[in-house]
């Protein structure tokens, strides 16, 4: 089994669309490992997304994570950091396919609704960096 890491972002929580993402999650197989509500602190965000640090968007990002609650969640099943990509669609909700999360409850590349890890080095990095050892079932 793999692990992946996601965050239902401030957007979807603001318009109670968690439930219906995280229902979405178990039916396509996922098991929920570990999941917590969370305000995302200025230096969590700037070292969540450190990678995107000096690019034009960072502080617009950064703002925005911090904007509200999330849903941060570890999910498992086979093949997950690539199944729930495709669960997600495309990271601009105009370009994702119909019947995907972003497509269904995004509102722009930025509020986008959902994040998921990009390859397996990212998830394991990016569990880690919200939930200890203690908090994975």
């Amino acid at each position: 089994m793999e692990k992946t890491f996601a965050i239902i972002k401030p957007d979807a929580v603001e318009t109670k669309s968690s439930g219906k993402i995280l229902a979405r999650m178990e039916a396509e197989g996922f098991r929920v490992v570990a999941m917590k509500s969370h305000c995302i602190t200025k230096a969590e965000a700037e070292g969540f997304y450190g990678e995107h640090a000096g690019k034009g968007f960072f502080g617009s990002l950064v703002a925005y994570m911090t904007s509200g609650p999330v849903f941060v969640v570890v999910l498992e099943r086979e093949n997950a950091v690539a199944h729930w990509r495709a669960v997600m669609g495309a990271t601009n909700p105009a370009n994702a396919d119909e019947g995907t999360i972003r497509k269904e409850f995004g509102q722009s590349i930025e509020r986008n609704a959902a994040h998921g890890s990009a390859n397996l080095a990212d998830a394991a990095r990016e569990v880690t960096f919200f939930f200890s050892q203690t908090e994975l079932l």
